[in-house]
């Protein structure tokens, strides 16, 4: 894997504890989906334990991708992570949609890509 790959995937794992931890805690299903997301990024479990190092810090925020696609990937595995353990917080309601007005995502990409990823599940 190239270095700008393996950075990509480490900042989605990081990305995806920021979400899981928005509602201040981690449940046991969301550390299997940021376990499972791990692996299936080719992660280590070295890179496993800095994000969540990352996610516990002060300094833990979302890293927005700058390219479009990037940034729909980033929202659909988001949407993921929120569902994961069954609720909808209002701390991941509230990152997710900051998240969106600081990509400049439309309500109607938001309702596409919401669709999008439920019928992917």
């Amino acid at each position: 894997m190239s270095d700008q790959k393996l950075n990509q995937q480490q900042r989605l794992l990081r990305n995806l504890v920021v979400m899981a931890m928005a509602d201040g805690s981690i449940g046991e299903r969301e550390v299997n989906m940021v376990a499972d997301r791990c692996d299936e990024l080719g992660l280590s479990a070295t890179d496993l334990q800095e994000a969540i190092e990352y996610g516990l810090s002060d300094d833990a925020a979302l890293e927005l991708p700058s390219e479009k696609a990037g940034r729909e990937e980033l929202m659909q595995e988001l949407i993921r992570m929120m569902a994961a353990d069954g609720r909808l917080d209002e701390g991941e309601k509230r990152l997710f949609a900051l998240a969106a007005v600081k990509m400049d995502l439309s309500s109607a990409d938001l309702d596409r890509l919401i669709e999008a990823t439920l019928h992917q599940s």
